[in-house]
């Protein structure tokens, strides 16, 4: 509740209320700012903290870096959910997914495509398609989320966690295996660490902390102008502004990534967060306030995320994995494939946020 009280006191210390544009809308930015510099925070200091240690870069990708990039979907969700926002909760788990797909690994494929080891893909993906059956399960059926849902959630991400680790360090070639162009030959360079332990762990803190004052503000703000200013349904702002900020350290990552010619650490991040939007995200969001499935918009009697959004978790990923995991390599009509996808999605939810 101190930092609740404490957003309240800085909304008051904004003299916002004598401008055209509500105070929440500028709480929400700065929100934005907030994740966006203490998610860079974390995730440097969580790849200097594990190449520390020797953790090869696909396990780094595929862990750190995705847990690191998805803290500020974790705590906007928690904090949303926790604010009796369970749309914004719902929408920005499922939002996230998608937007890291059909943006964030589009745009990488768009712009690089290349070979990958089929073998290493398999089992985060299967990982995915299971977890994804599952919450998809809840939402159809169930009509809603209880919190033994998001326990069975959190009890897979460990599992998840612990399979992973055990799979890498028993293979650590796999982690070399993703291709890293030949013309940056310093790719290999960085692997080794030259920075401060003390420093990362002191940056990990407060990149940690510097992510839930954001999330916090863009959780509470966002529901806030969806609903007294806009009018939008809560869930149509969670897959699309609250989504989008919250994916913008995956997309950072992701560009990072690709310009150092780190191949196989933009596709273990996106793979893994994505894994961890519905193991994590949810899972965190659902044990500490359950809700039920939002149906403020429906298309014939049922609400329009059970036919746009969820199938489209796997859609998606479905697009980017199967004939990657068929060929052995990433194309470029993947990308270009999901970035169409990802345009048609923001249109259809811009019409129905206004319905």
């Amino acid at each position: 509740m101190l930092l609740d009280t404490g957003i309240a006191k800085l909304g008051e210390f904004m003299l916002f209320n004598s401008l055209p544009i509500p105070a929440e809308v500028f709480l929400m930015i700065f929100g934005f700012i907030l994740l966006i510099k203490g998610g860079d925070w974390f995730v440097d200091a969580s790849v200097g903290i594990a190449k520390k240690f020797g953790l090869p870069e696909l396990l780094i990708g595929a862990t750190v870096v995705s847990i690191g990039t998805t803290l500020p979907e974790v705590l906007t969700s928690v904090f949303a959910a926790t604010g009796g926002g369970g749309g914004i909760a719902y929408g920005n788990a499922i939002g996230s997914i998608i937007c890291n797909t059909s943006l964030i690994a589009a745009i990488t494929i768009a712009v690089k495509p290349g070979k990958v080891d089929k073998k290493t893909l398999i089992f985060p993906v299967a990982a995915y398609f299971v977890v994804a059956i599952f919450y998809a399960l809840n939402a159809y059926i169930a009509q809603g989320f209880e919190r033994w849902a998001g326990i069975v959630l959190l009890v897979a991400f460990v599992a998840y966690m612990i399979v992973n680790v055990l799979n890498m360090k028993k293979n650590p070639e796999k982690a070399e295996e993703l291709e890293i162009p030949d013309e940056i030959p310093e790719a290999e360079e960085e692997s080794e660490y030259k920075g401060n332990i003390v420093k990362d762990i002191i940056f990990l803190i407060v990149g940690a902390a510097t992510i839930a004052v954001g999330a916090s503000l863009l959780a509470t703000n966002a529901e806030s102008v969806a609903l007294n200013y806009l009018g939008m349904d809560p869930v149509v702002v969670g897959v699309t502004i609250v989504a989008l900020g919250t994916s913008l350290p995956e997309l950072v990552t992701a560009i990072t990534s690709l310009m150092k010619g780190h191949g196989s650490l933009s596709l273990g991040n996106i793979i893994g967060a994505n894994i961890f939007n519905l193991v994590l995200v949810s899972g965190a969001a659902i044990t500490i306030a359950p809700f039920d499935l939002p149906s403020g918009i429906t298309l014939g009697g049922i609400p329009a995320s059970l036919i746009i959004d969820i199938p489209l978790v796997f859609i998606t990923m479905g697009i980017m994995t199967i004939p990657t995991i068929l060929t052995g390599k990433l194309k470029r009509w993947q990308g270009i494939s999901l970035l169409t996808i990802y345009v048609a999605f923001i249109a259809s939810q811009a019409i129905l946020g206004f319905m």
